[in-house]
C-alpha cells in the first residue's frame, strides 16, 4: 500500500509540475534585426527557458553580432505555425567554420501558449546555438570573427 501511495504522489508530482506557470521572463529587447522578409525579429532578455539568459549562458553566444548574422536574411526553415530557423556562420581564419542556428517564434506566444509578448509583439528569439556543439566556441565572441549567411 505504502509503494503505491508513493507511486501516486510521484505521479501526481510530475503531472503538476508539467502545467506550473513558466518562470518569469524579461521582455526587453537586447538586440533586433530585420530579416529580408521585413520581420524585426527581437532577441529579449528573457529567461532560463528562452532568448539571451537562455542561450548566452547555455550555448556560450554572448554579442547580438552572432543572432543578427543569422537572422539577416530569409529563414531557412519555416513551421507553418510561427516557428522559423535561421542559419548563419562564423569563421575567423584560424579555426574551422560553425555552424549558427536561430530558432524564432514570431507569433504574440510560444507554441505551447506558455509565453505571451503582449498585443502586437513578437516572442522573437527562442534560442541560438552551433550545430553540432554543446557550447559555441569562445573565440566566436571576438571581435576577430566574422559572419555569413
Amino acid at each position: 500500500m505504502l509503494v503505491t501511495l508513493s507511486a501516486a504522489a510521484t505521479t501526481l508530482g510530475q503531472a503538476g509540475a508539467a502545467h506550473a506557470d513558466p518562470p518569469r521572463w524579461n521582455k526587453t529587447e537586447k538586440c533586433q534585426q530585420e530579416d529580408w522578409d521585413g520581420r524585426k525579429v527581437p532577441t529579449r532578455i528573457g529567461n532560463s527557458e528562452l532568448g539571451w539568459a537562455h542561450f548566452s549562458s547555455n550555448h556560450n553566444i554572448r554579442t547580438c553580432r552572432i543572432v543578427n548574422a543569422a537572422l539577416n536574411g530569409k529563414a531557412d526553415k519555416n513551421d507553418g505555425k510561427g516557428g522559423l530557423e535561421y542559419w548563419g556562420y562564423a569563421f575567423d581564419g584560424r579555426h574551422p567554420q560553425v555552424k549558427i542556428i536561430v530558432k524564432a517564434q514570431v507569433t504574440r506566444y510560444t507554441q505551447d501558449r506558455r509565453y505571451d509578448a503582449g498585443r502586437g509583439q513578437m516572442i522573437g528569439v527562442i534560442t541560438a546555438y552551433c550545430n553540432g556543439m554543446n557550447k559555441c566556441p569562445g573565440w566566436m565572441n571576438k571581435s576577430a570573427a566574422r559572419f555569413k549567411r
